[in-house]
């Protein structure tokens, strides 16, 4: 007789992985658009090239990664393994060291919750501002074996540096329903968005300080369609909405421990990829799939609209350019330089593709993941 195995993991049935949705609905809901917008995109026109050899390889399968101030790489290897007749996944982190050394920090059959089958994905991973904590976004799914179900959960993983869980005093060292959780600047408290209107309409803004287990909503009874962190400033940018969603989206530039806000621009349109560049002083979004607007924050109306086909993309330190990988979150695409001053690109890394990047906070090298069995190379960023 064939053994049934029931699959509790984060893939389909051809191993293709499936991203969790730790965005906020302005970033989510472009996907589809996306998907035909670029139907026709020129990503398999370039042709293979010499390449430099990397700094750094990583040869195992990720699904997610970050660059440390100090030239760490953390980042997350799939891990599948079946326990009686589940199959799970939860995601193994390791450390890449400066010197090139490489640790595992977590090892995730070990990171059990509830007495069910759970499994769980890596999605993202970033760093503290001071660069010894990290925040692990994860799609969790909990089965109920009495009722055959399962459920469910994006939560906030808080670790340090070496792997060891930070316990929020009174519960867990997971967030439940935390959306882009980060350090904050006194390396104490966690920021988060939490969905409050579903299907993904609305967000509350919230902070937690695990020592003591306080949590508060921050500006209390306001919603927000999309959200971007300056974690080491206490800054979030947002796009505000009013619970019945009508009236234009609001941008809005908050400080989460004065609670502060402060009001940029009513929009006439926003589509998605909202951000706040590494000073502080400029906040860019998409207007449409084609359009990057950047505004500055002393001087809200003066904006630049840029040519730029909607993608992922970060700034770099000088805030002259941004780094993007246009189309699709979960596919592979060249990345390009854009000048902000003139919408002028240029790929890097002889126009390859690639299925995801991060830049260092000093600018000076490129993280890129590899389409297909996900390695991770870093580069220098001329």
């Amino acid at each position: 007789m064939q053994n049934q195995t029931k699959r509790i993991n984060h893939r389909d049935t051809e191993g293709t992985e499936k991203k969790a949705s730790t965005r906020l609905p302005g970033d989510l809901n472009v996907h589809s658009l996306c998907r035909a917008a670029f139907f026709c995109f020129w990503l398999a026109a370039m042709p293979a090239a010499a390449q430099e050899k990397p700094l750094l390889s990583i040869d195992q399968e990720c699904t997610a990664f970050s660059m440390a101030p100090d030239g760490r790489v953390v980042y997350a290897v799939r891990h599948t393994f079946s326990r009686k007749k589940f199959q799970m996944e939860r995601d193994d982190i390791w450390m890449a060291e400066a010197n090139g050394k490489h640790r595992r920090i977590v090892e995730g059959e070990k990171l059990i919750r509830g007495t069910g089958p759970f499994s769980y994905q890596v999605h993202a991973l970033r760093w503290s501002p001071d660069g010894r904590r990290l925040v692990a976004d994860l799609e969790t799914k909990a089965m109920n074996e009495e009722e055959g179900t399962t459920q469910d959960v994006e939560m906030g993983l808080l670790l340090d540096e070496n792997g060891r869980e930070i316990k929020i005093e009174g519960a867990d060292s997971m967030i439940p329903g935390g959306i882009k959780a980060e350090w904050l600047a006194d390396g104490a408290t966690v920021g988060f968005f939490k969905e409050e209107m579903k299907p993904g309409l609305l967000y509350s803004l919230n902070m937690v300080v695990p020592a003591t287990g306080r949590t508060t909503r921050v500006f209390e009874n306001t919603g927000y369609a999309a959200g971007a962190w300056l974690a080491k400033r206490n800054l979030a940018v947002a796009i505000e909405r009013d619970a019945q969603l009508s009236g234009p989206p609001v941008l809005v530039l908050l400080d989460v421990v004065k609670q502060t806000r402060k009001e940029l621009a009513r929009l006439e349109a926003f589509t998605g990829g909202l951000s706040i560049s590494p000073s502080g002083e400029k906040i860019a979004y998409y207007r449409d799939l084609e359009t990057l607007e950047v505004i500055e924050v002393a001087h809200p109306e003066k904006t630049k609209q840029v040519r730029a086909l909607y993608g992922e993309y970060r700034w770099t330190p000088d805030e002259r350019r941004i780094l993007l990988k246009p189309g699709a979150e979960n596919k592979s695409n060249v990345i390009e330089l854009v000048n902000i001053s003139d919408g002028n690109a240029e790929p890097i890394l002889h126009g390859l593709t690639f299925r995801d990047f991060d830049i260092s906070p000093d600018g000076r090298q490129v993280a890129v993941r590899i389409p297909g069995k996900g390695n991770i190379e870093v580069y220098p960023l001329h």
